[in-house]
C-alpha cells in the first residue's frame, strides 16, 4: 500500500497565510532575510518568520524566537525593517510572540537540507529516547552521513545547537535541536 505523505498543520496554515494576496509579495521580499547566526536559512525556512499584515499603510511582522532570549532577535527585526524600508515601506512594526513557542517542526524541507549541506545536522537526524537529546543520542554525520557520534556538550555554537563529533570521520558538527 502506498502512503500519501502528509504535510503538518503548522506547515499547511504557514503556506496559507504566505499565500494570501494581500501579503504575498511582502513574504516574497523577506526571503531575502536569512539568520544571522545561519546565514544558509532564511527567517522563513527556520520559521522565525510567522505573519505579516497590513494596516493601512503599516507593515506588521511577526516574528517568533527559536529559544526566549535568543540574542539575534534584535538583528532579525533590525534586518526586516531595512529589507522593507529599502523596498518603499517606510511604517513598519515587528511583533515577537513567545507564544506559542517555536517548534522546530516550523522549518521547512528546504530549511533542512541547507542546514545538512552547510553542515549542521537538521532536528531529524538525531535518534532520540522518549527523554528527549540525551548523552546517547546519535546525531547523523552532516559530513559523512554516519551515526556514529557523540555528543560533546548540550550546547553549540548557539543555544538552540548541541555539539557533537563523528567518531568516523571526527569532524565536529553542531546539531540544531529539536523542540
Amino acid at each position: 500500500m502506498t502512503e500519501i505523505p502528509l504535510m503538518p498543520v503548522e506547515q499547511y496554515e504557514r503556506l496559507q497565510q504566505r499565500n494570501d494576496d494581500r501579503v504575498k509579495a511582502l513574504w516574497d521580499l523577506l526571503d531575502a532575510v536569512t539568520d544571522p547566526e545561519v546565514p544558509v536559512l532564511t527567517l522563513w525556512d527556520l520559521g522565525v518568520l510567522r505573519n505579516i499584515e497590513r494596516d493601512g499603510e503599516q507593515v506588521i511582522v511577526t516574528i517568533t524566537p527559536t529559544y526566549s532570549g535568543c540574542p539575534a532577535m534584535n538583528t532579525m527585526a533590525d534586518d526586516i525593517t531595512q529589507t522593507l524600508k529599502d523596498a518603499g515601506f517606510d511604517q513598519v512594526q515587528i511583533k515577537t510572540e513567545l507564544a506559542p513557542a517555536w517548534s522546530s517542526e516550523w522549518m521547512t524541507q528546504e530549511g533542512r537540507r541547507k542546514l545538512r549541506n552547510y553542515g549542521i545536522a537538521p532536528p531529524e537526524d538525531a535518534e532520540l529516547d522518549e527523554d528527549g537529546l540525551t548523552p546517547d543520542a546519535h546525531a547523523q554525520c552532516p559530513h559523512c552521513r554516519s551515526r556514529n557520534t557523540r555528543r560533546i556538550s548540550e550546547f553549540g555554537s548557539t543555544a538552540c545547537k548541541a555539539l557533537f563529533q563523528c567518531n568516523d570521520c571526527n569532524e565536529p558538527f553542531d546539531y540544531f535541536k529539536k523542540i
